[in-house]
């Protein structure tokens, strides 16, 4: 066997070099970085003394790097003993002894299988590390995904929604230009506040030989007869009733009222009121101070049971009027409240819902269902004198089926009280729609007149 020393700038160099000089059969006895570059001693037999050609391996730098300080490549002792201890081994006839038997590992003994096991090593850690990276990746990539579909989503609901708009006016302006009158009735009742529903349902009825005015007159007809009214029931009836309806609508000045109109008809001997408020501060103190000037006996029910006893004690009565707390259509003590006028009584209550006339037709819709779950037998519109339009009250009244019973226009006691009419609502909705809601008599009109012109 015999000994050679090979230099190269790197590994990768260094063991080109052996194996164009010894093949791939040789045996590394060591290596080590010089100032030169890497310094390789690597032994072969001496029977093989031809040069193999061995087609080149790509290492990587990887492999390279591990193998300069991996301790399989550890040094001998020195080259001369190395050396002396192969041509022993080989002058007693024995076989050369593999790297493995010289540096006492069991790996690979040849260069070709050494080269064979890195490149296997490092294929393994490449297809590891693409494993362990491909869930991080898929999932980057399925959010990606789904926030791309949900931007799609999003603007193909609004391009659903532009197109909707643009087909309804489409739609719109067909129908008024086949029926110019009757786009333009439509408009005056939304205007006065009606509800675009009810607004189209009557147009349908208007006589085609009719002119404008004839046709607006027919419509203030129809709206009337849809107006449903109880009369002067609370006052003519005998019984129980309750007013019930959110905060700051006036129930109990409403109560006052109809107590002292029952005390001028009756006698106050008849009367009673009874206030289940017990959140509003000096709520009992307020129908007090009414039922002293009325005449009449004022009781305070702290919950459902006292209600009961107190209704009991009242049974003679002609007509006990009940004031409820005021609470906000999302306010949960509501169905609380409204629950109490049912269970442990005795008496059969008749609830009324009292509303303002000034609200939003929204707020209107919002509080009638609040109230949907107990039986009204009617509503009391409110504050007429603080209302520009009366449009939107007499459409939820109108399409909850629901009828009116008092109109309240003031704080006297008890002259601002008038029992419903539906003559007198469509024509108090109409004279609030000329005196506020048309061009020619607006405000902002009246201080140009040319525009009006």
């Amino acid at each position: 066997m015999k000994i050679r020393r090979f230099i190269g700038k790197d590994m990768r160099d260094a063991l080109n070099q052996v194996k164009k000089e010894l093949g791939g059969d040789a045996v590394i006895m060591s290596n080590k970085k010089t100032s030169e570059g890497i310094e390789i001693v690597a032994a072969y037999d001496q029977a093989n003394p031809e040069p193999v050609n061995v087609p080149s391996f790509q290492i990587p730098k990887k492999a390279q790097a591990e193998k300069g300080s991996n301790a399989n490549y550890r040094q001998v002792q020195s080259t001369h003993q190395t050396a002396t201890k192969s041509q022993q081994v080989a002058s007693e006839g024995k076989s050369v002894p593999s790297l493995s038997e010289i540096i006492g590992d069991s790996g690979p003994d040849s260069l070709r299988e050494l080269l064979e096991k890195q490149n296997a090593d490092s294929t393994q850690t490449s297809n590891d590390n693409s494993f362990t990276n491909r869930p991080v990746k898929s999932t980057n990539e399925e959010v990606a995904s789904s926030s791309a579909i949900n931007d799609i989503r999003n603007e193909l609901n609004s391009l659903r929604n532009v197109l909707q708009f643009q087909v309804s006016g489409l739609i719109k302006q067909e129908r008024q230009r086949a029926n110019p009158l009757h786009g333009y009735l439509t408009s005056r009742l939304t205007e006065m506040g009606i509800s675009h529903h009810i607004a189209n349902e009557i147009v349908s009825y208007t006589p085609e030989d009719a002119d404008e005015r004839q046709s607006w007159l027919f419509l203030l007809k129809l709206l009337a007869n849809r107006i449903q009214t109880t009369g002067n029931a609370i006052l003519a009836e005998k019984g129980v009733v309750a007013l019930v309806g959110p905060t700051g609508t006036g129930k109990t000045t409403t109560i006052a009222k109809l107590a002292a109109r029952a005390a001028q008809k009756y006698g106050a001997e008849h009367v009673a009121m009874v206030t289940i408020d017990s959140y509003r501060i000096a709520a009992y103190e307020q129908l007090a101070t009414y039922g002293k000037i009325i005449g009449c006996n004022v009781k305070k029910a702290q919950n459902a049971e006292e209600l009961s006893d107190i209704l009991y004690q009242l049974r003679n009565k002609r007509l006990v009027l009940i004031d409820t707390a005021g609470f906000g259509q999302r306010d949960s003590r509501l169905i609380k409240q409204l629950d109490t006028l049912n269970q442990h009584s005795c008496a059969n209550i008749k609830k009324y819902v009292v509303i303002q006339a000034n609200a939003q037709y929204k707020v209107l819709e919002h509080t009638l269902d609040a109230f949907k779950a107990i039986d009204l037998q009617g509503c009391i519109l409110t504050k007429l004198d603080e209302s520009y339009s009366l449009g939107e009250a007499l459409s939820v009244a109108i399409e909850h089926k629901l009828a009116v019973s008092y109109l309240t226009d003031g704080q006297r006691v008890p002259e601002d009280i008038k029992v419903a009419d539906a003559k007198f609502l469509i024509s108090a909705a109409a004279k609030l729609y000329k005196k506020y809601g048309l061009i020619h008599t607006a405000k902002s009109e009246q201080k140009h007149p040319a525009m009006a012109i």
